[in-house]
This record gives structure tokens, C-alpha cells and sequence, in this order.
């Protein structure tokens, strides 16, 4: 069996990145989004799984890196039970930074850190409900309790971009009472603490790590800052290759991704090709 073809990003700036990568790749990070980037987008989150390819892969990637990083919106602890990625041969230098930035998990300890939570998820956690039945659009949506946020998923409504649209002022009214903020996504709205986002959690990591080049995939709204932050790192001399994992669902990443792959599938496929390239 031959060799996975590397894509090439259609940018200079994306190909810069991915030459730093290929060049010096122990100074490089490969940091990703977990669902819709690593996982397919279900109807129950709590029914995601990594791609079957996505783990094999970074296991072959991971030792030529300086680290491999999954940044997500959810638990730490949660995405790495839905990743599979806790005693795996290769990813001893994997960290997984949970919501946006606010947990962190090390695979070489296997533990997860966290400061407490923000007292406004739990008057939100309270007071939910009430906003969702007055609202009149409750039927269908499904509530995902995140610990340190909380999320309303209108991807089982009848018609869920209506209810997606008639859910944002009312949470928005709820999260500006207690402290907390909206983030919008593919047909969910997150009620989280303000202050913490992918971006400034990918930038404080490869600040950390002395990373000279990153690689960072993502799908959704909230990968937006992540790849503000590879833009503004580029300024300060970090090359970036920034990958979107495209989807008809959202395009704002597209467009302005360095190159775009075909969902979770394209992401393992370019995990692979890299893992060729540097094997």
C-alpha cells in the first residue's frame, strides 16, 4: 500500500506552515477541534466517537511532534473517553484542553486539572428550564450539562434552525443575568463563563510548548478564535496551516481556511498523510 498523498493548502501561508511542520517537526503542534473535526456530528452528543482512523493515526503522528493538542468545548474527561485516547502507545505527548481552555488533561499523567466553576453555570442550570418552556420553542431541543456550561441543542426540532434563532435572545438575556456568555454553533447555543475561548487557549499551549509551527483543524463558530489566534502567532513568527473540516453546515472556516478536507474523513486522511510524510 503506497503512501497517503499530502494535500496542498492553497495559500502561501498555509503552505509556509505546512513546509515549518514537515522541516522541523519537533518544534511543530497539531492541535484539532474533537466534534466535527475528529468525530462526525451526531444527534446526541453523548453518542460521538472519534473516526476510526483519527487515533491510529495521531499514534503515528504524535512521536514526531512536539505535542498533539485536542481543543474542545467539552469536558476534557469526556472527550477523552469519546476519543479513546487515554493509554494509547504514541500519544504519550497528547493534552486535551476542555472547555475551551478551562480543563486540561495530559496523557502522560492521565489526570485532569480545573479550577472551580463560574457560579453562574449553576443559577443557568436552575433557571433553564423555565426560560425554555416560556419561550414556547422547548419541544425538541435537549439540554447537555457541561459542568462548567451548559448547552442547548436544537438539532432534534422539527424545524431546528427556527428554534435555533428563536433560543438566542432569551439565552442571551439569561447568560448576561449571571455572568455568562452565548456561544452559538452548528444548531446549538452554550451558555459559558466569558474570558476563556479556543484561541486563547491554543495560543496560551504553544507558548507553553515553544511551538514554531502549528497545525490547527477545526469545523464550527467556536474554532473561529483558534484560527484568530494562528493568524495573529503568525505575526510573531510561529507558521500556521490552518484546515477546515468542511461541512454544508458552516461556512465561515472555509472561508477562510488555508485548505479544506471532506468532514472528519478528510482530517484522518491528512493525519495519515503527514504521519507518511515524517514516518
Amino acid at each position: 500500500m503506497g503512501s497517503q498523498p499530502l494535500p496542498e493548502p492553497v495559500t502561501d501561508a498555509g503552505r509556509e506552515g505546512l513546509a515549518a511542520l514537515l522541516a522541523r517537526p519537533e518544534h511543530a503542534v497539531v492541535a484539532l477541534d474533537f466534534d466535527g473535526t475528529l468525530a462526525e456530528i451526531v444527534t446526541d452528543p453523548e453518542r460521538a466517537r472519534a473516526h476510526p482512523g483519527a487515533v491510529p493515526a495521531l499514534a503515528r503522528l504524535a512521536p514526531h511532534l512536539a505535542s498533539v493538542a485536542v481543543v474542545t468545548g467539552r469536558p476534557a474527561g469526556a472527550a477523552v473517553r469519546h476519543g479513546g485516547f487515554a493509554g494509547v502507545p504514541g500519544l504519550e505527548r497528547l493534552v486535551v484542553l476542555g472547555h475551551y481552555g478551562a480543563e486540561r488533561w495530559d496523557a502522560v499523567t492521565g489526570t485532569v486539572r480545573a479550577p472551580a466553576p463560574h457560579p453562574g453555570v449553576a443559577s443557568v442550570r436552575a433557571e433553564l428550564p423555565g426560560v425554555l418552556d416560556a419561550s414556547g420553542t422547548w419541544q425538541g431541543t435537549w439540554t447537555e450539562d457541561k459542568g462548567r456550561a451548559i448547552a442547548v441543542h436544537t438539532r432534534r426540532a422539527t424545524d431546528p434552525q427556527a428554534a435555533f434563532e428563536a433560543l438566542r435572545a432569551p439565552l442571551a438575556a439569561l447568560a448576561e443575568r449571571h455572568g455568562l456568555i452565548v456561544e452559538p454553533g452548528r444548531f446549538v447555543l452554550e451558555l459559558r463563563p466569558p474570558g476563556v475561548d479556543k484561541g486563547v487557549a491554543l495560543a496560551g499551549y504553544l507558548r507553553e510548548t515553544g511551538a514554531r509551527a502549528v497545525l490547527y483543524a477545526g469545523d464550527d463558530l467556536g474554532d473561529v478564535a483558534a484560527f484568530a489566534a494562528v493568524e495573529e502567532l503568525r505575526g510573531e513568527g510561529v507558521a500556521g496551516t490552518l484546515v477546515c473540516s468542511g461541512s454544508a453546515e458552516v461556512t465561515v472556516l472555509a472561508e477562510r481556511a488555508d485548505l479544506v478536507v471532506d468532514g472528519p474523513s478528510g482530517v484522518v486522511e491528512l493525519l495519515t498523510a503527514l504521519a507518511d510524510k515524517l514516518g
